[in-house]
């Protein structure tokens, strides 16, 4: 990855109309219908983007949708990338690199998970607040990272604190349960046996999946707050354990998407 390489996606996107924009959010599996609520939006493809990486997954888009939310200039990313499909670190996180050289100033970031804390019921949604990174590898682990920020990156505090409060405060008054918890990062596509989500309670993981945690660290380099919500798609019990379906997966987070998508626009709404 080179300066070069990020302007030339820059100036594709700032031609396309991509101005300024204030917000970036990733939508994560299951997870599109925000759009939607997007005013005037432009829409610039992934295979046109200079230097973008392709979705891959069949039930992700692979799309960078501009426009106005709430009456605030926003960039969604419909569609995110995987470890799992093959790609580098570098790659999944190189969106997060062109939306902040665009000027976003706060990430919001969506995914679907499975449930490790048995308190927590399929659907529900989960702020998190901090996380375990299980994909064997940094988005910052490479020669010319100093180019793009500090090489030793601060995690004590990896999503805004602020934000968190925010939300928080917004799920009560929409009467939302919301739970908090420890979301752990796997590389995946095959999902937890049982020994492995025995394991992931006993270190301190209330959740589980297969994204997230190298965006996140990307955006604490950039020094970009953060926040994160993971909809909870299925109850990962190693002593009752089910097959689960990823058609099962896809059901259970649209239906809670609505949640998630108030959740959202009142927080865009009140920043």
């Amino acid at each position: 990855m080179t300066n070069k390489q990020l302007k030339e996606s820059y100036d594709y996107l700032i031609n396309k109309g991509f101005e300024a924009p204030e917000l970036g959010i990733v939508l994560g599996t299951g997870l599109e219908q925000l759009v939607g609520f997007i005013e005037n939006p432009i829409t610039a493809h992934y295979h046109h983007i200079p230097f973008f990486p392709l979705a891959t997954v069949e039930f992700h888009s692979g799309k960078l949708i501009y426009g106005f939310l709430e009456n605030k200039r926003v960039v969604v990313m419909q569609g995110r990338f995987h470890c799992y499909e093959g790609y580098s670190f570098l790659d999944v996180t190189y969106p997060i690199r062109v939306m902040h050289s665009l000027g976003i100033n706060k990430l919001f970031i969506s995914n679907a998970a499975g449930a490790i804390n048995l308190d927590f019921k399929k659907g529900d949604l989960m702020l998190i607040e901090d996380h375990i990174n299980f994909q064997g590898g940094s988005p910052l682990a490479f020669k010319n990272v100093a180019d793009f920020g500090p090489r030793f990156v601060d995690m004590s505090e990896p999503y805004d604190p602020q934000m968190r409060q925010l939300i928080t405060s917004i799920a009560q008054e929409q009467q939302i349960t919301l739970r908090h918890g420890v979301y752990a990062s796997v590389v995946g596509p095959q999902l937890e046996t049982k020994a492995e989500y025995r394991m992931l309670k006993i270190i301190g993981a209330d959740a589980v999946g297969m994204s997230t945690v190298p965006e996140v660290i990307v955006a604490n380099q950039l020094k970009l707050p953060v926040m994160a919500i993971s909809v909870l798609t299925d109850e990962c019990d190693p002593d009752n354990l089910k097959p689960v379906h990823i058609s099962d997966i896809l059901k259970v987070s649209s239906e809670a998407e609505p949640k998630m998508i108030t959740l959202f626009r009142e927080l865009i709404k009140n920043l």
